[in-house]
């Protein structure tokens, strides 16, 4: 493909995997709960705030890396724990980790994946975090835990928000089967879509913060909790020992009518008081969203669909040119704010959008 017909943003690379992949995956993908005003909603809420451009301030040299956990990342943009990559293109989560590897940053890898904890740890020299819930089951849980520190992953996700089945009107309309994740026992019932009620591998709708202690003292590899959207729980994650929280409305997939993330970072970011690392996901397209929530508190942020659209439209090199595409639009905010590193953005460099 020649380099004047690649998209040149991530809306484009939507438009461009939408006509590529089959109507039920792009829905599956892109669609979210209920009358999906969250999805629109997480999207929309980073135009309430504006840049405070300053000048002559050197930003002959630009330093987008950071670090997440202790460990440095080359750009503030992971990848989110998004499952079954090859619903998108057959090479799934392998080349996603290594499109991820190749820009020098992490990527979580789904508790739905296509694809094993071990056959993606030996595709690329990177850095993975494995997610999971916090399942029934604590022997496939403590299971889960030994091979991820087995084969060098880097940290725990432990998603919180999916403890009941939510209501998606695209797959209903579509009949959208999804399929098992990679990693679940080959016996027993299908595992990757939480259920409310029985028994299984599914997320457990009994579970309470116990059954985040339970998971922190039983590895040695950070804790991260995600589908947090108050301070309240922010204190809560910080009590029950998470190293980290990522604000997350899981794409507005989930619940319908809450807040954008980027709208509650500001008072998870005071909740955790310094003593946990807050990341974001929802509704990341820009690099001036990635500037704008580096801005508010978040270390570093995670994209979920837009790996998708790279997938779709080119696999490995799409995923890369999508996080290339962040990384250039990152580089011009930071230039143009004259905020030379990542730990130059700070809450001056953005005011809240007064009304017309």
């Amino acid at each position: 493909m020649a380099d004047t017909a690649q998209p040149i943003n991530l809306f484009e690379f939507e438009d461009a995997a939408k006509e590529l992949l089959p109507k039920a995956e792009y829905d599956y993908i892109a669609g979210g709960a209920t009358d999906e005003i969250s999805v629109d909603r997480n999207r929309r809420a980073y135009a309430s705030w504006a840049f405070r451009p300053r000048v002559l301030r050197d930003v002959s040299k630009l330093d987008l890396s950071t670090t997440v956990l202790g460990c440095k990342v080359a750009l503030p943009v992971l990848i989110a724990p998004c499952g079954g990559h090859k619903r998108a293109h057959p090479d799934g989560e392998l080349a996603t980790y290594r499109a991820a590897a190749s820009c020098g940053t992490a990527m979580a890898v789904s508790a739905n994946a296509n694809t094993s904890f071990e056959d993606l740890a030996k595709a690329a020299n990177g850095m993975l975090w494995v997610q999971l819930y916090p399942f029934r089951d604590k022997a496939m849980t403590q299971d889960w835990l030994e091979r991820a520190k087995a084969n060098g992953y880097k940290a725990i996700i432990v998603t919180l928000d999916s403890q009941w089945p939510p209501k998606r009107e695209r797959n209903i309309r579509n009949r959208y089967q999804r399929s098992r994740g990679a990693n679940y026992p080959t016996s027993g019932e299908t595992a990757d879509a939480p259920r409310p009620a029985g028994s299984g591998a599914g997320s457990d709708p009994a579970a309470t913060w116990k059954d985040l202690q339970w998971i922190k003292a039983a590895t040695r590899l950070p804790v991260v909790a995600k589908g947090i959207m108050t301070g309240e729980d922010v204190e809560l994650c910080a009590d029950a020992g998470a190293d980290g929280v990522i604000v997350s409305n899981h794409g507005g997939r989930h619940l319908d009518n809450t807040l954008a993330t980027v709208e509650v970072l500001s008072e998870a970011v005071a909740a955790a008081k310094g003593k946990i690392e807050v990341f974001l996901d929802g509704g990341i397209r820009r690099g001036a969203d990635v500037v704008k929530a580096i801005a508010l508190g978040a270390k570093a942020v995670f994209i979920g669909r837009p790996l998708f659209w790279g997938l779709a439209v080119g696999g490995e090199q799409g995923v890369v040119r999508v996080l290339n595409l962040l990384r250039e639009e990152i580089e011009i905010t930071m230039a143009k704010c004259g905020r030379p590193t990542i730990a130059s953005i700070d809450g001056s460099t953005i005011v809240k959008v007064p009304s017309l």
